[in-house]
């Protein structure tokens, strides 16, 4: 007897649909055939799923079993197809039937006791589900919240072996799980960090204003213990909330790691400077996201940049510009989402020191040289906004007045976001940070005296054509932030700027 049920297989942080097909025939010897391009671990998970039938009380087919997962061209993972394994067995063995199989799909991995455990990707899995028309997905019990976050699509959870055959057969009655925005949102308890914690660098704090209004890569230089560190972990706080897509989105990366909750708050990923290339952009034989793909849709801090390896970093280049990454091997390319917002801290030097009047600096001009010439020209033109933070008078981290406070800045920050909403209603891109050189010449025109002053700086800073490009998406923002429907000179004069590191510590 031949039975056929869905399931789905993760591939990247996509599920491509697998379809099961378990056929039992007489055979002189029970053997059991598994085909279809199965991975070794799959293989493996043919004992524990028999195991899982005997021990929850069903009868194990002693005849010839020949399973295939379909189509057989991309490997398949283990966990996800335990459990449609097990239903297919049931079914062609006469011990079940259910006419659910039809519109419901079935993911999940099988304990020794029938239990089900949890599987990686079941959002993905359900978004699947709903574009195969399926009516809904039976998911673990631990993958319910979830999965249950798409539309129109019903998830059934279950937790054993015995719930799902009950369910499929119609003797069990087992509610869709249920899911509201608001309910999930109004949990979420904000945050426990403030910008008000960061005495002084009220400039720091105007730049971060600046960069998170219009979603523009920061690079921070300054001495350590100037607050570089608090005032990255804090950029978070003034982003606006994730949109219900947004959130979406970034939980699909992160259940394809194995993150079971909806991800509420913007992501901060803080990598060590020894992350290897893969580990930064994803990778491996079966591609996974890095670290630029879980923070899509938040923020990437790279905190003693010179210290990662050069190579690494030249990685960043290309996902920066296209807020994706694409991985290709054998099997097929996966392209994994990577809208982030890079921002990255550095000493002036190998010690630390240079310019700090509280300290000697006893660095070499050929160590410094070194140091700094490890960030490529090409990286640094691709980071809108350079900012050297200063060490903060005693006087001020002594001072028992409250600076700029994170509501404050969020509240610039979201003002100036709703302009870019509505200048960019028609296109894709919707902050000025991810303009393109056409938006650029349309909604960054300058007047004379501006343009003069753009001019100068280009010829004594020595600027690429792409640092140009950057001035004016800046000025853009601080013209938003302002409410200014067009760039002034004082706007373009702030932009620039935060380009003086390119004149102090790069030769162009």
């Amino acid at each position: 007897m031949l039975a056929k049920l869905s399931s789905y297989s993760l591939f990247g942080i996509q599920a491509l649909p697998v379809e099961v097909e378990v056929d039992i025939s007489p055979a002189a010897l029970p053997k059991t055939i598994l085909v279809g391009l199965a991975e070794t671990a799959v293989k493996e998970s043919i004992h524990r799923t028999e195991r899982a039938l005997v021990n929850t009380g069903y009868n194990r087919p002693i005849e010839r079993v020949v399973i295939n997962l379909s189509p057989a061209e991309f490997p398949k993972e283990a966990a996800a197809v335990d459990l449609p394994i097990a239903l297919g067995m049931l079914t062609a063995s006469g011990q079940l039937q259910s006419e659910r199989f039809a519109t419901h799909a079935a993911v999940g991995e099988l304990a020794l006791d029938g239990t089900i455990r949890p599987v990686k990707g079941a959002l993905a899995m359900s978004i699947a589900a709903r574009e195969q028309g399926l009516r809904g997905i039976v998911v673990p019990v631990a993958n319910a919240q979830e999965a249950a976050v798409v539309e129109g699509v019903e998830t059934i959870a279950v937790g054993s072996l015995a719930e799902a055959v009950g369910w499929y057969s119609g003797q069990l009655n087992i509610e869709p799980t249920p899911f509201s925005w608001n309910d999930v949102q109004s949990q979420f308890a904000g945050y426990d960090i403030d910008y008000s914690d960061v005495k002084g660098q009220e400039m720091a704090k105007r730049a971060v204003t600046v960069a998170a209004a219009g979603g523009h890569h920061l690079l921070m230089l300054g001495s350590p213990g100037t607050g570089k560190t608090l005032v990255a972990q804090r950029l978070g706080t003034i982003l606006p909330d994730l949109s219900p897509l947004e959130s979406l989105q970034t939980t699909q990366v992160y259940s394809a790691i194995g993150a079971l909750s909806l991800l509420l708050q913007r992501p901060f990923r803080a990598p060590h400077h020894t992350v290897s290339e893969a580990g930064l952009v994803g990778g491996g034989s079966t591609p996974k996201p890095g670290e630029i793909s879980l923070a899509h849709n938040g923020v990437l801090f790279l905190d003693e940049l010179p210290e990662f390896n050069r190579r690494t970093l030249e990685v960043l280049r290309q996902p920066l510009e296209s807020g994706n990454v694409t991985i290709s091997r054998a099997i097929g390319s996966v392209t994994f989402p990577a809208n982030l917002m890079l921002v990255a801290a550095l000493n002036p030097c190998p010690c630390g020191y240079r310019g700090d009047p509280r300290r000697n600096c006893n660095c070499l001009p050929m160590q410094i040289e070194k140091y700094i010439g490890k960030i490529s020209g090409p990286l640094l033109d691709r980071i809108d906004i350079h900012l050297e933070v200063t060490a903060v008078p005693f006087r001020e981290l002594s001072d028992a007045q409250v600076g700029t406070t994170s509501a404050q800045m969020r509240a610039q920050v979201i003002a100036a976001r709703a302009i870019q909403t509505e200048r960019f209603a028609d296109d894709r891109n919707t902050l000025n940070g991810r303009m393109t050189p056409r938006q650029i010449r349309k909604h960054c025109k300058l007047d004379r005296g501006a343009e003069a002053l753009l001019k100068t700086a280009m010829e004594e800073m020595g600027l690429s054509a792409r640092a140009h490009d950057k001035i004016l998406r800046v000025s853009r923002t601080v013209a938003d932030l302002d409410q200014s429907p067009n760039i002034q000179s004082q706007h373009l004069s702030e932009a620039i700027n935060y380009r003086t590191l390119d004149r102090n510590y790069w030769a162009k």
